[in-house]
């Protein structure tokens, strides 16, 4: 144990999926974060699927009606990058909206909610509450908390580590 800030260093093992309770502190965390983020997202992208709508969408929906002042197609484009999975991705996603009648452009070329936009908002709002619940089954929202507060504590502590 390290006697200045009291934390034990724990040997990494290799990622195995077959894990005891009693292992999983030697996991290591890129590997089970990776599995988590992949079935979730695999899973709410089904769902999503089966309503003729893509997560991106939803991402673009929320974020025209997010705020104060309606949003440019270039601010949105530059908020949702980062989470899309290509460079492209959201601004085909604007265009695509634009085509549904989901989306109308206002003065200044800012990006409104129509109503059938608004509409679709709220329904995939309320699917996404039900996958939540899904994806959430068993796990209390201190447990939730708890996992996302580790989660954002290694990812201070690896960006701060900077590059050897």
């Amino acid at each position: 144990m390290d006697p200045l800030t009291g934390t034990t260093t724990t040997d990494q093992a290799p990622a195995d999926p077959a894990a005891t309770d009693d292992m999983l502190a030697t996991q290591p965390v890129g590997y089970w974060s990776g599995r988590a983020h992949a079935a979730v997202t695999r899973h709410l992208r089904d769902v999503m699927a089966g309503v003729d709508v893509t997560q991106p969408q939803y991402w673009v929906l929320n974020t025209v009606n997010g705020g104060p002042v309606p949003p440019s197609r270039e601010e949105v484009v530059d908020r949702l990058t980062p989470l899309a999975d290509g460079p492209h991705d959201i601004a085909r996603v604007v265009d695509q909206l634009l085509h549904r009648g989901w989306l109308r452009t206002g003065a200044g070329q800012l990006l409104h909610l129509t109503d059938a936009g608004e509409a679709a908002r709220v329904r995939l709002r309320a699917l996404v509450t039900e996958v939540r619940a899904v994806v959430h089954e068993g796990v209390s929202d201190e447990e939730y908390a708890a996992a996302l507060k580790v989660l954002r504590r290694m990812i201070a502590n690896a960006e701060g580590a900077g590059s050897p």
